[in-house]
C-alpha cells in the first residue's frame, strides 16, 4: 500500500480544505458518524440483547440463516468460524485464493492464534477457478471464497462457476464459508438477494463498515449451534465488550439506508467505467465492473501520482485518493475506486475529467 507521504496533520489539513469527496460515502466527521445512532436505542450488555440482538436477527433474516452473531471485526469473526469448522472436522486445513484477505492483510492470525493451515489455490493475479480447486489433492475442512474479491478489483465469478466451486467443497466433505465483507455489493450483478447468494454456503461473514459505511463491526451467520460455538470464540478473543450497542446501532441504520441503494451504486460504477474508457493512461479492472467498486491502473510513478492528487485537492477542493497499491511496474499504480453516496454527486463525465486531470498532470 502506498500513501501520499504527508504527515498526518498535513493530510488532515488538506482534507479539511476539500468540499467534495470522490470515494464511497465521503469523509464524515465523528459527529456525523455518531448521528447514525438514533435516539431510543436499546443497549446490550456484553453483546446480549438490545440493538445488538436486533441487528443479529435482521442479518440472519437477510442472509436466510438460522442465527447470526455480532463481532467487533471481520478478522475475529472469520478466525472464529474457521476454527469451529476445523475443530468439527479435526482438520486444520482451509483452501482459499492466494490473495485472500486473511492471508494478505491480517497477519496470518489463523495460523498464529489457531494453528490452522492455509492451502492457497490458483494464481495470485487471476480469479479462482474450479480447475484450480481440482488441483488441490488434500481434503480441507473449509473452502473459503471471497465475494467480491477486493484485491482483484471486485471480481465476481459467474453464478455457475460459483456453484461449481461450492460443489467441489461439498464433494470433499468440506464446509463452504463465504467471506462476504462486501456481499451486499454483489446483489445487482447476480440479480439475487443476499439470502439467495448465502444459501450456497454453510456460513457467511458480512461487514457493516465497508460498503455500508457504518462505524465498525461484522456479523457471522449460519446454523444456530455453529454460531453459538463461534460466540464462545468471540469471548476468548476479547470481543464480547461490555457495550457493543453503538456499533450495532450504526450498522443497523446504515444497512437500512444503503442496502436498497446498491443497484444505484452499481449502475453509477458501470457508467463511470464506460466514461474512463476515453482517458489514455487509465485501465479499468475488471471492465466492466461487476460491483460498485473497481481498480484503476494508472500510468504514473507513485511519487508523481501522489503529487497530482495533492495539487487537485488544493486547486479544486476535490479529495480523490489517500492510498493505493503498487503494481508489477513502478510506472503503474493500482488505485481503488469505491462508489457510494459521495460518488453519486459526481456525474460520470466529471469523474472522467477529474481522473484525466490527474493523469494529465502526471504525464503532461
Amino acid at each position: 500500500m502506498v500513501s501520499l507521504g504527508l504527515s498526518g496533520a498535513d493530510e488532515r489539513a488538506l482534507i479539511a480544505g476539500c468540499s467534495r469527496f470522490l470515494q464511497l460515502h465521503g469523509r464524515r466527521s465523528p459527529h456525523q458518524l455518531l448521528a447514525d445512532i438514533p435516539e431510543g436505542v436499546a443497549m446490550d450488555r456484553y453483546g446480549n440483547g438490545g440493538v445488538v440482538a436486533e441487528l443479529e436477527d435482521e442479518t440472519a433474516r437477510l442472509l436466510g440463516k438460522p442465527a447470526a452473531a455480532f463481532f467487533p471485526s471481520g478478522t475475529m469473526a472469520q478466525q472464529a468460524v474457521l476454527r469451529v469448522h476445523s475443530d468439527r472436522r479435526r482438520n486444520p486445513v482451509f483452501v482459499c485464493h492466494p490473495a485472500c484477505h486473511l492471508e494478505w492483510r491480517e497477519g496470518r492470525g489463523y495460523q498464529r492464534l489457531h494453528g490452522l493451515t492455509c492451502h492457497a489455490a490458483g494464481d495470485l493475479r487471476l480469479p479462482l477457478s474450479v480447475g484450480d480447486l481440482e488441483a488441490v489433492a488434500e481434503a480441507p475442512a473449509t473452502l473459503l471464497l471471497e465475494l467480491p474479491q477486493r484485491d482483484l478489483g471486485g471480481h465476481l465469478p459467474t453464478w455457475p462457476e460459483l456453484e461449481a466451486q461450492v460443489a467441489w467443497a461439498r464433494a470433499r466433505g468440506a464446509a463452504a464459508h463465504l467471506d462476504g465483507a462486501r456481499l451486499w455489493e454483489c446483489t445487482p450483478q447476480y440479480q439475487r438477494t443476499p439470502a439467495e447468494i448465502a444459501a450456497l454456503f454453510d456460513t457467511v461473514y458480512v461487514s457493516f463498515y465497508k460498503g455500508l459505511g457504518a462505524l465498525s463491526g461484522a456479523c457471522l451467520a449460519g446454523p444456530s449451534a455453529l454460531v453459538a460455538e463461534a460466540r464462545e470464540w468471540r469471548t476468548r478473543h476479547g470481543g464480547t465488550l461490555p457495550a457493543l450497542w453503538p456499533y450495532a446501532a450504526s450498522a443497523l441504520t446504515c444497512l437500512h439506508r444503503r442496502l436498497p441503494r446498491m443497484p444505484e451504486y452499481f449502475g453509477h460504477a458501470q457508467a463511470i467505467a464506460a466514461a474512463l474508457a476515453e482517458v489514455p493512461g487509465i485501465e479499468v479492472v475488471p471492465d466492466p465492473p461487476p460491483t460498485p467498486m473497481m481498480h484503476l491502473l494508472v500510468r504514473a510513478s507513485a511519487g508523481a501520482f501522489g503529487d497530482a492528487v495533492v495539487r487537485l485537492a488544493r486547486q479544486q477542493g476535490v479529495w480523490t485518493f489517500s492510498r493505493w497499491f503498487t503494481s508489477d511496474s513502478p510506472r503503474t499504480q493500482r488505485v481503488e475506486l469505491a462508489v457510494g453516496d459521495a460518488t453519486l454527486a459526481f456525474r460520470p463525465d466529471e469523474v472522467r475529467d477529474l481522473l484525466a486531470a490527474l493523469v494529465g498532470a502526471v504525464n503532461g
